[in-house]
C-alpha cells in the first residue's frame, strides 16, 4: 500500500471509481479499462500513475483506512483523559472496520490481497495509524493516563491486538450466544485495551 502521491482531486476521482468498481465486481473482475470509464480518465493516464489494479487498490485502501481510523476517534472533552480516547477509538475503529463495504467485500472475495499486511509487511496505511497511535499514547503518557513505556512499541503491539478482532473477530463469535457475540467480544477487547494501557 504505497502512498499516494498524485493531485488529490484527480486521485480522489479514480480512488472513486476503483472503489465502486471493486465494491460491484471485487478485485480481480476489475481492470483499468472499467476504472477509466468510470473516472472520465483515458487508460493511458491511469497507467502514467498506477501501473496496474492492484497498485490503485493499493492506494484505495490506504485511502479508506485512514479515513476510517481517524473517523473513529472521538473528540476530547472536557475531562477526558487520552487513556479514555485511544480505548474508545480503537472499538469504534474495530466496529467501523468490519461494517466498512470494501473491507467487508474484499475479505469476502478477495482475502488473499491482506495477506502481506498481516504476514510479511507493514503497509502505508498501517505505517499512518502507528503514528497517529504514537502521538495519541504519548499524549497519555505525559497526562499520567497511559502507561510509560516505548510509544512506537506500544503502538505497534495495540495494532497487532485491534488487526487480530478486525480480520478474525467473526471466526470466534456465536451471535446466538449474548456472551459470545460480537458485543460481547467488543467488550473485551475494551477490558483488554485498559489493562494493557493503565499505569
Amino acid at each position: 500500500m504505497t502512498p499516494i502521491r498524485h493531485n488529490h482531486s484527480d486521485s480522489d476521482a479514480v480512488l472513486d471509481a476503483v472503489r465502486d468498481c471493486v465494491l460491484a465486481v471485487g478485485v480481480r473482475r476489475t481492470t483499468l479499462t472499467d476504472v477509466a470509464r468510470r473516472a472520465g480518465v483515458s487508460r493511458m493516464t491511469l497507467y502514467r500513475r498506477w501501473p496496474d489494479v492492484r497498485t490503485l487498490v493499493g492506494d484505495l485502501m490506504t485511502r479508506e483506512w485512514v479515513a476510517v481510523a481517524t473517523g473513529a476517534m472521538p473528540e476530547r472533552g472536557p475531562g477526558a483523559d487520552a487513556r479514555s480516547l485511544i480505548v474508545d477509538g480503537l472499538v469504534a475503529g474495530v466496529e467501523a472496520f468490519r461494517a466498512h463495504p470494501l473491507f467487508r467485500k474484499i475479505v469476502d472475495v478477495d482475502p488473499e490481497l491482506l495477506l502481506p499486511y498481516v504476514l510479511d509487511r507493514r503497509g502505508a496505511s498501517q505505517e499512518a495509524l502507528i503514528a497517529l497511535l504514537a502521538d495519541a499514547l504519548r499524549e497519555g503518557h505525559a497526562d499520567g493516563s497511559v502507561r510509560t513505556c516505548h510509544a512506537e512499541r506500544q503502538a505497534r503491539a495495540l495494532l497487532l491486538i485491534v488487526q487480530s478482532f478486525t480480520l478474525s473477530l467473526r471466526t470466534m463469535t456465536d451471535e446466538d450466544d449474548a456472551d459470545l457475540s460480537s458485543e460481547a467480544f467488543l467488550a473485551e477487547l475494551r477490558s483488554i485495551l485498559e489493562r494493557t494501557l493503565t499505569p
